[in-house]
Formats: structure tokens, C-alpha cells, sequence
């Protein structure tokens, strides 16, 4: 079983950075989680949002974030499309059902005279 972590989306912001206090360097980027199994993929429905500053190469955390910078936020996490939250199956899903449903019918035959 492995993640995988996938980008969403991203923003450049025109906002001043809280620590160097430049105005061209800020991103936001909203990652998603992806568990994947031989079976399936499922995708986290949570997404985590990261901002960093190009500039001084920090990251920037909401304790730290200033109005605007919120209110950009909560703009750009709108914009931000999770993947679906269903469950999506592997070929190996279907054919584990399939040789179990074949199983099932042979016992059946097998066990129960005609």
C-alpha cells in the first residue's frame, strides 16, 4: 500500500510575506492524498494547503498569516477542485470477485446432489 501526494493547485500571491516582507515570492499550493492499494485508489477528502515564500525559503504558517493573506486563502481554497471521493477498483478487484464467485458455485455444485 503506497500514498501518493498530488498537487491541486497553485497561487502566486501578490501579498507581503510575513517574515521578509516582499511582495513577489509567496505560493500557496493545495496538495491531496492518494492511498493505493493492489485493489484500489481512494483519494483523501481532506486537502492540506501549504504556503511558502520563495524569497527568504520559508514556510509560512497560518499563525503567522495576516488578513489578507486569509482572505486569499479562502478565495484560492474555493477555487481548489478535490479529486472524487469514491472509491475507484483495480482490474485485480474484479477478478478476485470473480474467481470467488466461481469458488462459491463449484462448492454449491459440488456439495448439494442433484
Amino acid at each position: 500500500m503506497s500514498t501518493k501526494i498530488h498537487t491541486i493547485h497553485t497561487a502566486h500571491l501578490k501579498n507581503n510575506c510575513p517574515t521578509c516582507f516582499g511582495a513577489d515570492g509567496l505560493e500557496f499550493t493545495f496538495t491531496q492524498k492518494e492511498k493505493e492499494t493492489p485493489f484500489y485508489n481512494k483519494p483523501a477528502s481532506q486537502l492540506a494547503e501549504t504556503l511558502y515564500c520563495h524569497t527568504c525559503k520559508n514556510t509560512i504558517y497560518p499563525v503567522n498569516w495576516t488578513e489578507d493573506i486569509e482572505r486569499v486563502f479562502d478565495y484560492n481554497k474555493k477555487i481548489a477542485e478535490t479529486n472524487k471521493h469514491y472509491l475507484k477498483v483495480k482490474p485485480l478487484f474484479y477478478i478476485s470477485v470473480l474467481v470467488a464467485i466461481i469458488i462459491v458455485a463449484i462448492a454449491i455444485y459440488v456439495l448439494i446432489p442433484a
